[in-house]
């Protein structure tokens, strides 16, 4: 279990500070998929990326992040180096344009392989092989550039990186960004399938409510840095409390249709 509890993140900056996260309670078991949705600039990647403590240096936090009796906020560099990637890994925003393009993907599988493992030769390539297959992808791509895949392709490839180490829970930031709709709820599909399969935690952050609600064991809503209202996703659409989530059904379904 992840417990965020009274959460708070604010940007410092010469001019202004921003308040990106205000008091955020937030629950994240393992086994279940956690939905985080709301608007761009609601404060959803903050919070997310407050987990594995890779904000940026002029951030001030309060509150707590808890893993297996740890607060995570607290911890130095080198404690938290331990539990990313083998506990809790991250596909961040953006994960499919952030290959380094003069590795193959293979390559870029293989070196977190040989850092986090310790794996060499012929486990790490059997390894690294699994992990493309898991994903959906054939292991003749392992040879392949990102520049040589496709945008599904490279997000796969990312989902494939970040599960190296047999991580408990996953983070997934905006996964669908920058795809096509059909490719879109492939790759929220494959979450869904490795997410229950491998009984990960998973938070996916998203500002699309359809995608969430298709594979979210329990929905939380952001506006403003707030997260304003939690439940279930049928509850969330049907019964949503809070004014900013009816807003926010409203506009979907009519643009949507209905997906409940």
């Amino acid at each position: 279990m992840i417990e965020i509890v009274d959460l708070s993140i604010t940007y410092k900056t010469e001019s202004h500070d921003v308040s990106a996260v205000k008091n955020a309670f937030l629950s994240i078991p393992r086994g279940r998929i956690t939905g985080l949705v709301g608007e761009s600039g609601s404060g959803k990647s903050s919070l997310l990326m407050a987990i594995p403590g890779l904000l940026p240096s002029n951030t001030e936090v309060s509150g707590a992040v808890i893993f297996d009796n740890l607060n995570l906020i607290s911890l130095r560099p080198e404690m938290l180096n331990a539990i990313r990637w083998k506990d809790i890994a991250l596909i961040p925003q953006g994960a499919m344009n952030s290959f380094t393009p003069v590795l193959t993907i293979g390559k870029h599988i293989e070196e977190v392989l040989a850092i986090h493992l310790g794996l060499s030769g012929e486990a790490r390539r059997h390894r690294c092989r699994s992990l493309l297959e898991e994903a959906d992808l054939e292991w003749s791509l392992a040879n392949r550039y990102p520049h040589e895949l496709s945008g599904g392709q490279k997000q796969r490839a990312a989902i494939a990186t970040a599960l190296a180490c047999d991580p408990d829970f996953l983070l997934a930031d905006e996964p669908t960004t920058a795809l096509d709709v059909i490719t879109q709820k492939e790759i929220i599909l494959t979450l869904e399938r490795l997410a229950r399969g491998r009984n990960m935690g998973l938070l996916l952050v998203t500002h699309d409510l359809p995608l969430a609600v298709q594979i979210c064991d329990a929905i939380a809503v952001m506006h403003e840095g707030e997260i304003v209202e939690e439940g279930a996703p049928a509850d969330i659409v049907t019964k949503p409390r809070h004014r900013h989530t009816t807003q926010l059904v409203k506009a979907l379904l009519e643009l949507e249709g209905e997906y409940v």
